[in-house]
Order: structure tokens, then C-alpha cells, then sequence
């Protein structure tokens, strides 16, 4: 009989529904060694869930989320909460001996994704992921073998930008705009994926922040109440009279940075950039050739050739949906549909999970998995370009452990 592996996911929100659409179809796509069995969902709001689990195709659900840690049957733990819990759930599933993925940033605080890195050390039987998904975007996983494959040369510069505009002053107090929840906003939310995308795609490590800029445009938020009482979002009811409290996280931070082998970035993340819905961007500049990708056009690989005559330089676009499953094509699209048949946002975490379940089995992935430890470096410098920004100081990144 095939192997198969009991999964546990807490958290049912946004989420929640990208990570059960992925244990939901990745069999149907990929050839996995082990078969995901959606166990049981976990999450606060009993009527929600007793809805959201037929609907994503979980067998199981519980409020409490320490059931799934406690319950042998589960081999993997998915932690798709704010990121404030990020640290006491995941410990407490490695302390049970479960494989955990954790959604990102790693923590809310270093602090927190410092114990989080120990536990993972002790559970030596344990796999961990986390789910930086535009890893698996594939232009951006054909991005990293053209640099791995030495087709950029020396790296110069990179430039990553990552632009949402939803987080007007109409724009609720949700937990996503408090700083003991998420630890920080835009920052920890955006610079955090183009920080990984950067460090993957160069296969390169930043040593130092040089200069960072936070601010918070909007102060003060209006708190919606849910029936429970509890602050929430989409679906909240406004009652009575309107009443605000203290937004305690950016809503914008740059920071410049170097890498380790003499490349030099920009990074910037905000929510009120006007017109912008998702636009994750990063260019990278080398001796040989660059390369430029923008998500709202996920499917296409800005690419230019430095190599070749002048008279044929120019940029090109490569539309990053070729393959047949083998080396001769582009990441991940063999498992999908035939050129230019377009992938979208979700097929992302789809990938993820085959390389999750691969990672499981001890069968190698389709591009390197993102564990705690490499997960880790990206707080490092998310912390960094804090401390920058408060101190008005450089930092290095040897400095902070």
C-alpha cells in the first residue's frame, strides 16, 4: 500500500485556504512518494469550521489546537496562525515529534524564531518547512537556476520591491496592524518574501544593513467587533459608535543592504502604495546578465543576455511555462498545463507541498525547501533593518544571533 501522512493544519483564515487547496490537489498532480491525508483543521470559531472542513476536505476539526500536537495519528503540523503563536505551536508539535511547516515570517520576533530554530535542532526526526511560496513561482525557480547555473556572472545589484495598497485609513485595526500580534507590518509581511526571494535567487546571504527608513502613516485604526468580542476583519459587523485605537506597526520600511560577495540591494515594502494590489518585484543585475520579475505578470522572466553581440542585446521575456517534467524544462509546469497555459497564485503552495512531502520521504526537491534555519536568516535581517532604522545606524548581520 502507498504511504501515506496524516496532516494537521491550524488556522482557517486566508491561509488556511491556500494550504488545504494544496493538500487537496497536489496528488492529483505530482507523483509523491507519500499521500497527504487532511486529518483534522484547527482553528477558534466551531460554526466556521464546521463549514470550512467538508469544504477544503478535512475529515476532522477541533477549537483546540493543541489536540493535533497530542494526537499521535498526525505526522505534520501546519501553522497557518498570526504570527505571535507561530512559536508556541510549532514547538509544542516538534516537542510531540511531527514534521512542521510554519507560515511566514518565521516569528513576529527574533526572539521567538530563535527558540523556534532550537526547537527544530533538538527534534533531529522532524522535518521543517516554511512557507515562503514565490519560491515555487516557476520564474522565480528558473530565475535561481540561471544564476546557479553561472548565467548572470558576478552579481551587482539587486532591487526588490514588494507594494499592496489595502492598508488605507478605511482599513480596520486588525491583528495584522498590532505590533504584539505581528510583530511588525508591511515589514514582516512583504520585505520578509522579497528578502527570501532575493537570498534564493542569488544563493547569496546578506552580511549587512547599510540604511532603513520605517513609518507609520496611519495611527490610529477603527476597531469592528466581531460577536465574540474580538477584533476582526472581513465579515465584521460595525456597531454603535465608532471607536479607534493606536495602529503599533509600520505601514512602510526600506532599507539598503550587502551581500556577502559584494552585491548591493534595495528592499521596500509598504501597504499604502496607491495602485499597487501585489506587486512583487526583483531585479538583479549581473556581469553576464539580468534578470527582472514582477508577480502580476507571474507566468513571464524578464531576461538580458550580455553576452551575446551588441547589436542583439535587448531585453527579452520568456514566458516561464515550458516543460515536460524533465531538465529540459522550466520548474514545476510539467506537472501542469502545455505552454502558455498559465498558472496562477495557488499552484505556488501546490509545488510547495510536493516538495514538502518529497523532503519527508527523503527524495530530493525540485528547487531547495526553505527550512527554520534558512527561514531564520530572513529574521536576521528583518531585525537588522529594524535596529537600522531606530538607531540610525549600520548593521551587520554577524552581530545579531
Amino acid at each position: 500500500m502507498p504511504k501515506t501522512l496524516n496532516i494537521a493544519l491550524i488556522g482557517s483564515k486566508f491561509m488556511g485556504r491556500t494550504h488545504s487547496n494544496a493538500y487537496l490537489n497536489v496528488a492529483k498532480f505530482f507523483d509523491v512518494p507519500i499521500t497527504p491525508v487532511m486529518h483534522t483543521i484547527a482553528a477558534r470559531d466551531a460554526e466556521d469550521l464546521a463549514t470550512f472542513a467538508p469544504r477544503w476536505g478535512w475529515l476532522k476539526f477541533t477549537t483546540r489546537w493543541k489536540d493535533v500536537c497530542e494526537d499521535e495519528n498526525v505526522g505534520l503540523v501546519d501553522v497557518g496562525t498570526p504570527n505571535h503563536v507561530h512559536a508556541e505551536q510549532s514547538i509544542a508539535a516538534l516537542e510531540a515529534g511531527k514534521h512542521v511547516a510554519c507560515e511566514k515570517p518565521l516569528a513576529g520576533t527574533l526572539d521567538d524564531a530563535r527558540q523556534m530554530l532550537a526547537a527544530a535542532k533538538a527534534a533531529r526526526k522532524s522535518k521543517t518547512f516554511v512557507w515562503y511560496n514565490y519560491r515555487r513561482v516557476p520564474a522565480v525557480a528558473f530565475a535561481h537556476q540561471l544564476v546557479k547555473e553561472g548565467k548572470l556572472g558576478r552579481i551587482y545589484h539587486v532591487r526588490a520591491a514588494y507594494l499592496q495598497d489595502w492598508g488605507g485609513p478605511d482599513t480596520p485595526l486588525l491583528w495584522r496592524f498590532k505590533g504584539k500580534q505581528a510583530g511588525s507590518g508591511a515589514h514582516g509581511d512583504l520585505n520578509a518574501h522579497i528578502i527570501d526571494m532575493a537570498r534564493f535567487i542569488t544563493g547569496d546571504e546578506i552580511t549587512e544593513v547599510v540604511g532603513s527608513i520605517e513609518e507609520t502613516f496611519i495611527k490610529k485604526r477603527e476597531i469592528i467587533e466581531s460577536a465574540g468580542g474580538e477584533i476582526a476583519g472581513k465579515g465584521a459587523k460595525k456597531t454603535g459608535k465608532k471607536r479607534y485605537g493606536r495602529s503599533t506597526v509600520d505601514d512602510a520600511v526600506m532599507f539598503l543592504a550587502r551581500f556577502k560577495r559584494g552585491a548591493v540591494a534595495s528592499f521596500e515594502a509598504s501597504r499604502l502604495a496607491t495602485g499597487d494590489k501585489n506587486a512583487n518585484r526583483i531585479e538583479v543585475h549581473g556581469e553576464k546578465g539580468a534578470i527582472k520579475f514582477n508577480f502580476e505578470r507571474m507566468n513571464e522572466l524578464e531576461w538580458y543576455d550580455n553576452t551575446v553581440p551588441d547589436k542583439m542585446q535587448g531585453w527579452s521575456t520568456i514566458n516561464v511555462t515550458r516543460g515536460d517534467g524533465t531538465a529540459n524544462g522550466h520548474p514545476y509546469v510539467g506537472n501542469w498545463w502545455p505552454a502558455s497555459h498559465l498558472v496562477g497564485y495557488e499552484h505556488g503552495f501546490i509545488n510547495q507541498a510536493a516538495d514538502m512531502l518529497n523532503v519527508i520521504a527523503g527524495k530530493k526537491p525540485v528547487v531547495p525547501i526553505c527550512d527554520f534555519a534558512d527561514a531564520y536568516q530572513t529574521q536576521k535581517v528583518l531585525h537588522a533593518a529594524i535596529e537600522s532604522a531606530r538607531n540610525r545606524c549600520p548593521v551587520k548581520l554577524s552581530e545579531i544571533k
